[in-house]
């Protein structure tokens, strides 16, 4: 159910302090190298980010760019090690499925050793971060923000009205985007689909932040946005893995397992591609954002 006396910044407020709370609970996690850790903290990154991007208009102008900042640079060293990790993962789960003339369990193994060799390579750039005097200083920014929000006058203004403004414009955003990437030329269409996947997953985000006041409606809305996003994520992780593959100078002894293997992510990615238009069609209804 909706809650019309919630004010929108209330809500801002709320959304901030529940990811600052996950961001400080995985510090020693993370160090610990706990299974999934580096994502959680990687994901509360990257939700405190959009929230304080999408609804910068609540706040006074210049007072988040800091802690906006440091996050980017927080996240992007755990993205290194993740996406590492995430690569690895896929490629040697695939390569499993390969038939036998292609040596599935020998290039799974070959990935999973270069997958290891990577993350161990970049594994002290996070243990690093999290220790450097930036880490402590976005802590004490985000600490400072809750205790006082640096809030203009909309901010004030009921909550549903808003969100379902600011869901509206972000459902734009990404219109555009998937438009974009629905007509681009070849040579710059994987650059477009990152694009729009980046706006998916920033709408998404607006709704989840917009579901504690909203209710079912935003959790739809979400739910919708995370599917194009999940489209889209599955084409940059093909491209990517592709693009893994192809730099593999002996790829791993194995070159019959490792062609395979690449023309299995050009399939993927061109799969997706196929899916977009019909999974963002709902994702794009006008009345999705119409919270209230």
């Amino acid at each position: 159910m909706a809650r019309p006396e919630t004010t929108v910044g209330q809500v801002l407020l709320d959304r901030i302090e529940a990811q600052a709370v996950v961001l400080a609970g995985l510090d020693e996690a993370v160090r610990a190298d706990e299974p999934d850790a580096v994502h959680r903290m990687r994901v509360a990154c990257r939700r405190l980010r959009s929230a304080l991007r999408t609804f910068r208009r609540l706040l006074a102008p210049g007072t988040t760019d800091g802690v906006v900042a440091d996050l980017r640079w927080l996240g992007a060293a755990l993205g290194r090690a993740r996406d590492r990790e995430v690569l690895a993962e896929r490629l040697a789960t695939q390569a499993r499925e390969l038939p036998a003339e292609c040596g599935p369990e020998r290039v799974a193994g070959a990935l999973e050793r270069w997958g290891e060799a990577e993350y161990r390579r970049v594994r002290p750039e996070v243990v690093a971060a999290l220790d450097s005097p930036r880490r402590r200083a976005l802590a004490e920014a985000l600490t400072t923000l809750l205790a006082d929000p640096p809030l203009r006058r909309r901010a004030a203004r009921p909550a549903v009205p808003e969100l379902s403004r600011v869901a509206a414009r972000e459902q734009r955003r990404t219109a555009e985007r998937v438009h974009a990437a629905l007509t681009a030329d070849p040579e710059d269409r994987d650059r477009a689909l990152h694009e729009a996947r980046k706006c998916a997953k920033r709408a998404r985000y607006a709704g989840e932040t917009a579901a504690a006041a909203v209710g079912p409606a935003a959790e739809l809305y979400a739910e919708r946005m995370k599917a194009v996003q999940e489209v889209l994520g599955e084409h940059q992780d093909a491209v990517v893995a592709a693009a893994a593959l192809a730099a593999q100078p002996d790829a791993g002894g194995e070159p019959f397992g490792y062609g395979a293997l690449y023309a299995r992510q050009l399939a993927a990615a061109e799969a997706a591609r196929g899916r977009l238009a019909e999974v963002w069609a709902p994702a794009g209804e006008r009345k999705l954002a119409r919270f209230g």
